[in-house]
């Protein structure tokens, strides 16, 4: 028993090691990832089992050996680790905040119908003690909706407002799972809650996946989303005027690609006078460098062993034009709507400076605001379940979206 509580903690000191110091490398990114996202995320939930763990351990043994001696010296290590990562997840907070003001002016909250009050800025310990029961009894979702004729990778859910409401602000969740995987059920969710807990009417949407369809097939299946949303949202209460776009990874690719590639026919087959345009954009840790022009290594190996084989399947070198046109950092305009880019500043699966990048681009060329959050220590993923990362994140979401949506209202759409 005692050399397994040393094994536990040694094994809780690696993972947070991790969390706080990704482990370098294309190779070891993806088993970095996981560890240090449940570990960064999780981490005030871990701090008390560690404690929890080595008190019970000191209660029966006591450290009369060696091995318990071991233990408690890297439980310690561990609690002070984990204790980092709490400190360093509240600072996400300072880092939307500071994203806002930048671009949308120091005094920005003053414009929102109801400005921030400190409850609304606070962390909400009592719903991150249960982070994977995503529940809101003031939320209704409505199941399974055909956008499109071809089966569940064309299905969309709705959340909206239990109680009825009309002409209101949409929002358009697309799931990320590398083109390949997942589906509208396990992404966006806590975001969707909150701002249809607060007037929003949310819409997350399955879309074609890999090695079964091909590219341009995922954006396709998204823009027919968007034409279904034009014309039916109203009967959910939304108003189809208004249209933000927001995802993660490969789905903050896509939401970054539909905001600018508005009515794109070519990419609207047997739609083509669809209105697929979006008022804003607020994608998560993105693909922005699809055809890995940026000259980072993680882009290029990216390009060859995963979308070259399984989501474009042509080769880059004699069809690179697809790739160029697919690739967000190469479709930007004046054009562009309001972004709000938010990236890890630990993310181990898609590299931090093609964030950075697609900023400055945004930046050099769209007269529209452009807010970015670089945030301390987050990996990949951090918003999936709700943590104190997270909350703080979609706060600051809820205030840009809110600004946009009132100061588009103010301009008389």
């Amino acid at each position: 028993m005692r050399p397994r509580f040393r094994t536990r903690r040694a094994l809780q000191l690696a993972l947070t090691a991790n969390a706080l110091r990704p482990v370098p490398g294309v190779r070891a990114s993806v088993p970095a990832f996981f560890a240090g996202w449940l570990t960064g995320e999780l981490a005030p939930h871990l701090l008390a089992l560690t404690v929890a763990d080595t008190a019970a351990h000191l209660a029966r043994y006591g450290l009369r050996t060696r091995a318990d001696r071991a233990g408690l010296g890297l439980a310690a290590a561990s609690v002070a680790g984990l204790g980092s990562l709490v400190v360093t997840s509240q600072r996400a907070k300072g880092a939307v905040e500071q994203a806002l003001a930048e671009a949308l002016g120091p005094r920005y909250a003053a414009d929102l119908e109801r400005p921030p009050d400190p409850r609304d800025l606070a962390t909400p310990w009592g719903q991150l003690v249960l982070p994977f029961r995503m529940r809101n009894p003031d939320v209704r979702r409505d199941r399974n909706l055909a956008y499109a004729p071809g089966g569940k990778r064309f299905l969309m859910d709705i959340y909206r407002p239990r109680e009825p409401v009309r002409g209101r602000p949409v929002l358009l969740q697309i799931h990320g799972g590398a083109w390949m995987v997942d589906s509208k059920d396990h992404q966006g969710i806590p975001l969707m809650l909150h701002m249809a807990q607060r007037g929003w009417v949310c819409v997350a949407v399955n879309y074609p996946l890999s090695p079964k369809a091909h590219w341009p097939d995922h954006i396709v299946g998204i823009k027919r989303a968007v034409a279904w949303i034009r014309e039916h949202i109203g009967e959910y209460g939304g108003d189809p005027a208004f249209l933000a776009a927001t995802g993660g990874s490969a789905g903050g690719h896509l939401a970054a690609l539909l905001a600018l590639t508005a009515n794109d026919a070519g990419l609207q087959p047997g739609f083509a006078d669809a209105d697929t345009g979006v008022q804003a954009c607020v994608p998560h840790y993105g693909v922005y460098d699809f055809a890995a022009s940026s000259g980072s290594r993680a882009s290029t190996v990216r390009l060859h062993t995963l979308l070259a084989r399984y989501v474009v399947g042509k080769d880059p070198a004699r069809h690179l034009d697809e790739y160029l046109a697919a690739s967000p950092l190469e479709r930007i305009t004046d054009t562009a709507p309001p972004f709000f880019v938010i990236h890890g500043a630990h993310d181990s699966l898609v590299p931090v400076r093609e964030a950075r990048e697609f900023v400055r681009r945004l930046r050099q060329t769209s007269g529209q605001p452009v807010a970015y959050a670089e945030l301390p220590g987050a990996q990949h993923a951090f918003d999936v379940f709700p943590s104190i990362r997270s909350a703080h994140v979609i706060r600051g979401v809820e205030r840009f979206l809110e600004w946009t949506y009132l100061r588009w209202l103010r301009q008389g759409t």
